[in-house]
């Protein structure tokens, strides 16, 4: 019978040892260290100190504060594990931390506030709950801020961007967006809307109240520029707009509607028609809607997410 040497023996549990050393440290090397929550060392610790929970809470009665890349925590209380089994020591990258009391999250120009908030290092997420509620404040003094509200809402540490679901509702001056789902990117400080869309304009001097629905709408905040697809129709006064895809300057007050586009004014039983290739041109200050035959090409990628093809 043949028998292997001790020292063959050795050989490969040494190599095998050195594969796995090699594995973990490449897997720590690569480990996103944005996403690792660091808790300010003012706040009052208890807990199992080897295996957790961290259990934290602000002395005299001040709020405990954490950071995790560009964002900003502060709560009543805070609570911090590692997944079971795992020491804390060595679960940093793998961790979860749910903050209560009323949480106060902040990053850059954005201030989001809610219930409680769940965090997770290994997927950079926070999530709001509790009637979340989240304020970017514009660039210039002068220029509107851009309001959310929604049942949960998650921040990701990655990127510049929150997903807000369940009765949203986005405010930016005088235009309102409802919907399931908004994704914000606060950097380009653009709104991608869907479910159940509605958006209105309210009414102003120069023009009446507009109302706009669609499968999905995209804004972009800063220069109050829409563009809705999927469907879509305009209704302001007694004109009625529909199309495929509309394209909105509420800045120049007139909106571009494009595809299978018709409007009609049930006041003086009027209908305009756009040609297959054209498009119609609706001046929302003056009330008059015209047909353009060389069409318009709406910029779609002006409205596209950072990192989106």
């Amino acid at each position: 019978m043949n028998r292997t040497p001790a020292n063959t023996t050795r050989t490969r549990a040494a190599l095998l040892a050195a594969a796995a050393l090699g594995s973990a440290l490449a897997a720590a090397a690569t480990a996103p260290t944005n996403r690792i929550l660091k808790f300010e060392t003012g706040a009052q610790l208890q807990g199992d100190l080897r295996n957790g929970p961290y259990n934290y809470s602000g002395k005299g009665g001040a709020a405990v504060r954490a950071s995790v890349g560009t964002v900003s925590i502060a709560a009543p209380q805070a609570s911090m594990k590692a997944p079971a089994g795992t020491a804390m020591a060595s679960a940093e990258g793998r961790r979860t931390a749910d903050f209560t009391g009323g949480v106060t999250v902040t990053r850059n120009r954005l201030t989001a506030k809610g219930a409680t908030l769940n965090y997770s290092e290994s997927t950079g997420q926070g999530v709001l709950s509790g009637t979340p509620s989240a304020v970017l404040q514009p660039e210039k003094a002068g220029d509107d801020a851009v309001n959310i509200a929604a049942t949960t809402m998650s921040l990701d540490v990655d990127t510049n961007m929150s997903t807000s679901t369940g009765n949203v509702k986005l405010v930016n001056g005088n235009q309102t967006g409802r919907a399931d789902k908004v994704i914000f990117d606060e950097k380009r400080e653009l709104g991608v809307l869907s479910g159940n869309l509605t958006l209105s304009r309210a009414a102003t001097a120069k023009a009446k109240e507009l109302n706009v629905v669609g499968s999905e709408a995209r804004i972009l905040t800063k220069g109050k520029l829409l563009y809705v697809s999927g469907k879509v129709k305009l209704t302001q006064g007694t004109i009625t707009t529909t199309g495929d895809a509309v394209y909105y300057d509420d800045a120049k007050n007139v909106a571009y509607v494009v595809g299978n586009a018709v409007s009609v004014d049930s006041k003086n039983g009027t209908t305009v028609k756009a040609r297959p290739s054209g498009a119609l041109e609706q001046r929302t200050d003056l009330g008059r809607v015209r047909s353009i035959d060389s069409g318009f090409a709406i910029p779609v990628a002006q409205f596209k997410l950072a990192g989106e093809k």
